[in-house]
């Protein structure tokens, strides 16, 4: 397989050669998978050297206590393909994929799950896919094997609903095979639960995105870490996405306006209890219809201000250097001093 990716060589002050960057970063997050990983890199370097790739793998160990840690640490040392970052503790499957990313050298960054459920022999077609000129390629999993009533009921309605706020209309936004051109991914901040709303946040810039059907195995080892506890924390991050979507760089056009119209109406009522007051009389200090009056002043003088806060929080959001959301403890490669 030929892509349209070539590998670079880094050259020392005295132009020896120092290290290759590769064409592919493989990122995998792990959490308690120590009985996957051997055959899970295994079948990764197959599957990526066999198309004459120079690539990378980077496992992101997110607070692991079945000794994958310790073996990724033990892996590192004696393989030249494996890049092992060690996290503090658990910082949820989020913050392992952006620390990936943020270690990946490749000029193409293909994600996938630690557990042997995603099969590392698609990654060549997701590559290929790629280099049709799309920015994102996204894996489905068309023939799922997982419980039809805990997880692919669940995920149906989560990916339906998905698409219908976001605009990006996906069979699986669940599934963690993907590969990205890596410039898509630079200037990502990653957080919550957001790392399966990746295409969302992709189309947000302007990225190309499609997907294709990718083989799903049943869990071989462990036992899997999702479920439904997760659909507040995921809903809650959806409605921050449709908000990204919309309002990113404007949030005063939602709020300013609410403001307005709040205010608006609320002078509109004061008008006319002050006539009515006036003109005919008439008590008013007893009447509901003040206390909605003064609640809309209030309250779109409130709006007005919440937007013209968010507006200098976004202008600081663009403008100032992202802060990582992980802190890592090490990090372990045999050909990284």
């Amino acid at each position: 397989m030929t892509t349209g990716w070539v590998s670079e060589r880094t050259e020392g002050e005295n132009g020896t050669s120092l290290a290759i960057i590769p064409e592919i970063s493989v990122v995998v997050p792990v959490r308690d998978e120590v009985e996957s990983l051997p055959l899970l890199l295994e079948a990764i370097a197959s599957a990526v050297s066999d198309n004459q790739l120079t690539y990378e793998i980077i496992c992101v160990d997110d607070g692991s206590t079945d000794g994958s840690a310790e073996l990724l640490k033990e892996l590192a040392q004696t393989r030249n393909d494996l890049k092992a970052v060690i996290l503090r503790r658990n910082y949820g499957q989020t913050a392992a994929m952006a620390a990936g990313f943020n270690y990946a050298l490749g000029k193409v960054i293909v994600t996938l799950d630690a557990d042997l459920q995603n099969d590392p022999a698609d990654i060549p077609i997701l590559l290929a896919k790629l280099e049709e000129g799309y920015d994102l390629v996204s894996g489905w999993r068309h023939k799922r094997q997982d419980a039809a009533l805990s997880r692919l009921l669940p995920s149906k309605i989560a990916n339906w609903l998905i698409g219908s706020i976001t605009g990006v209309k996906l069979h699986d936004y669940g599934c963690s095979l993907k590969a990205y051109r890596a410039e898509v991914l630079a200037d990502m901040n990653l957080y919550g639960e957001l790392h399966r709303f990746l295409p969302a946040l992709a189309y947000i810039e302007g990225a190309r995105i499609t997907e294709i059907p990718v083989r799903h195995h049943p869990r071989r080892f462990g036992r899997s870490k999702y479920g439904l506890s997760r659909t507040f924390r995921v809903m809650m991050d959806l409605l921050t996405i449709s908000f990204m979507k919309k309002f990113l760089t404007k949030p005063m056009h939602v709020f300013g306006l609410l403001g307005l119209l709040s205010m608006v109406l609320g002078s509109i009522l004061g008008i006319y209890l002050t006539f009515i007051k006036l003109a005919w009389g008439e008590m008013i200090g007893n009447r509901p219809l003040l206390i909605l009056a003064v609640l809309l002043l209030v309250t779109g003088v409130q709006l007005f201000s919440f937007g013209l806060l968010a507006e200098l929080l976004m202008r600081t959001y663009h403008e100032s250097q992202g802060r990582p959301i992980y802190r890592v403890r090490e990090v372990i490669a045999k050909n990284v001093n």
